[in-house]
């Protein structure tokens, strides 16, 4: 796999501006028709692009501008996979999230015209020649989802053997991926919280009447990862984001690396990890012991989840901190996680979001020159 890591990184998201918001509204409730709003989306994504060029970050996306969810909206572009709402939403740190989900309703399958080949067109159309970086959710992300609550009851009756589930999953993944990359695309992100749910004690307490183990657990979702991105070409950049939640400036799970680190970093199949280690939820820098050489880190320092700009000294102190784990030249700074996950976006200003970047990029300079 080719080395495309900078040294200053964003995750992807973007704060939606206010009138994406109410184009977005307008046409849910059938004000505008799909095509306006799709011009609304376009020329914002435009200037989008012209401001992450202004700023001067290695590699560009178009905000996730297109998207309600940063994992659901590309759920519901595969074959099988239906949009749901649930009775509840996600749970997470003093605030609760919408209520749609993922269901299945047939077999799992790649989907020729999935949204996610438009929005990369569209996006290589303008880029001009910037580098860009398309994210997707993880293969283990769409399980963890197609398994939640009452949506493991289709999983059941459509597949009684689950490994044929897994097989359908990572294929499906395999030719979306294939199908990005014979459109141009040679750099792809799975965002992935499902390591994050595992590092969580309090979480794995939730689910102690569940049959299979943490380490069972651990090694269904490798598997599954790896083999949706096994035997991909040589010039296909693939990396992962592993989060704790992101919404709404809240989170949802805590815990440091250690629990999953040696599955995670030593044996999933990616170049480089995108990780947060932005607060004390973060843990500490130890478990980068399991990165294997030849691997990248990109520390997520920087919060998005607030405007308040870190202390540069600080950063740079906390980067010296982790090279003692994984030496300096494999490693980059980024924020913690996107701006908006979601369409909500997190709490803070476009300022700040321009800000905080401005941030990562200084900082890097002054670090790795």
């Amino acid at each position: 796999m080719c080395e495309t890591i900078h040294q200053h990184e964003i995750v992807g998201s973007f704060l939606r501006p206010d009138e994406l918001k109410q184009a977005r509204e307008q046409f849910e409730k059938k004000e505008i028709t799909a095509e306006a709003l799709k011009e609304v989306e376009n020329r914002l994504i435009r200037e989008l692009v012209a401001k992450q060029k202004e700023v001067g970050l290695a590699f560009i996306s178009d905000g996730e501008f297109r998207r309600s969810y940063w994992h659901l909206d590309f759920f519901w572009g595969l074959n099988g996979v239906d949009h749901v709402v649930m009775d509840q939403g996600y749970l997470f740190h003093g605030e609760e999230t919408r209520a749609d989900s993922a269901r299945l309703s047939g077999k799992v399958a790649f989907n020729p015209n999935h949204p996610i080949f438009e929005e990369y067109s569209f996006l290589a159309e303008i880029a001009d020649g910037t580098p860009i970086r398309q994210s997707i959710p993880a293969p283990a992300q769409l399980l963890a989802e197609l398994t939640r609550g009452v949506n493991e009851e289709a999983v059941d009756r459509i597949y009684p053997d689950r490994n044929e589930l897994y097989k359908d999953i990572a294929a499906a993944y395999r030719e979306t991926i294939l199908a990005l990359y014979e459109l141009g695309c040679r750099d792809v992100k799975l965002d992935d919280c499902t390591w994050g749910m595992l590092a969580d004690k309090n979480y794995w307490k939730a689910r102690n009447n569940e049959t299979l183990s943490i380490d069972d657990l651990q090694q269904l979702y490798l598997d599954l990862n790896n083999n949706g991105i096994a035997d991909l070409p040589e010039d296909l950049h693939i990396t992962t984001h592993i989060c704790r939640g992101n919404y709404h400036s809240t989170w949802a799970t805590s815990g440091g690396y250690e629990p999953v680190a040696e599955t995670l970093f030593g044996k999933e199949d990616v170049s480089a990890f995108f990780l947060e280690f932005d607060d004390e939820r973060s843990g500490g820098f130890e478990p980068l012991r399991y990165v294997p050489e030849g691997k990248q880190v990109v520390l997520g320092l920087v919060t998005s989840k607030n405007g308040q700009l870190e202390d540069k000294e600080g950063l740079i102190e906390r980067i010296k901190e982790a090279s003692k784990y994984v030496p300096l030249d494999r490693l980059s700074l980024s924020p913690q996680c996107g701006f908006a996950s979601t369409e909500e976006g997190n709490i803070l200003t476009e300022e700040a979001q321009w800000a905080k970047l401005k941030l990562v990029i200084d900082v890097a300079k002054e670090v790795w020159g």
